[in-house]
């Protein structure tokens, strides 16, 4: 893994770079609220071992469970210029993202994204977005009629049952909300809590899963398997 720094405007950001040999498979990652991609470092590497150049922005940690629109456009706007920075214009691209990250992504594979009635979410969306494995997906960014009618990505859905942030009603709704239902499929692990999916949780968070190692091992081998399907 290397870092990498891009110019947005007049600041600059980091982007944590896992090549792989061949450079024609790219995972976009989109980070949570903590900012922190390596905290993920697991997954991350199981997909640059399964042969995909990952592409990782680093955030500045959002405090507020209710980000701005400013907040939300600066992350989608940083996740397209390290995406067109570092991959090659014919290159097969895949975004995975967990909790606000994925909701991101999300919104780049075509959703509208909204923080209320004439809300809207100004973001460019991504074409290249064929796959997204989307965990812990906050959707009440989604809730407008239509919002999700131009998503045509296959779409995993990853959540687990003690999430208390985003609970797994939510994924559910949204597996049932998009387009094509047979382009979703929608996990739920039992025990799991809203950050077992990262390798290193936020202090002070109590983790409800037992076997939580195990657990990273599984869902990330299985996330690419999702993504070389």
């Amino acid at each position: 893994m290397k870092i990498e720094t891009l110019q947005d405007g007049a600041e600059s950001f980091s982007i944590s770079i896992y090549a792989a040999d061949n450079d024609s498979s790219v995972v976009l990652f989109a980070v949570g609220s903590g900012g922190q991609p390596e905290r993920h470092s697991t997954l991350l590497e199981e997909l640059n071992k399964s042969g995909y150049t990952v592409i990782a922005p680093n955030f500045e940690r959002l405090f507020s469970p209710y980000p701005s629109e400013e907040a939300l456009t600066l992350r989608a706007r940083r996740l397209s210029l390290a995406l067109a920075a570092f991959s090659q214009p014919g290159a097969l691209v895949a975004g995975v993202g967990h909790s606000i990250g994925a909701a991101t992504l999300l919104a780049l594979a075509g959703a509208q994204m909204c923080l209320g009635p004439k809300q809207q979410v100004n973001i460019t969306s991504e074409k290249r977005l064929a796959r997204l494995a989307l965990l812990a997906t906050p959707t009440g960014f989604f809730q407008a009629p239509g919002a999700l009618d131009s998503v045509t990505a296959q779409v995993l859905l990853w959540v687990g049952s003690e999430d208390s942030i985003t609970p797994p009603e939510q994924s559910q709704w949204l597996a049932q909300a998009m387009p094509d239902l047979q382009r979703v499929e929608l996990r739920i692990t039992n025990g799991a809590g809203h950050f077992s999916f990262l390798d290193v949780a936020p202090p002070n968070t109590i983790e409800p899963l037992a076997n939580k190692l195990e657990f990273i091992q599984e869902y990330s081998s299985e996330v690419c398997k999702f993504m070389a399907a």
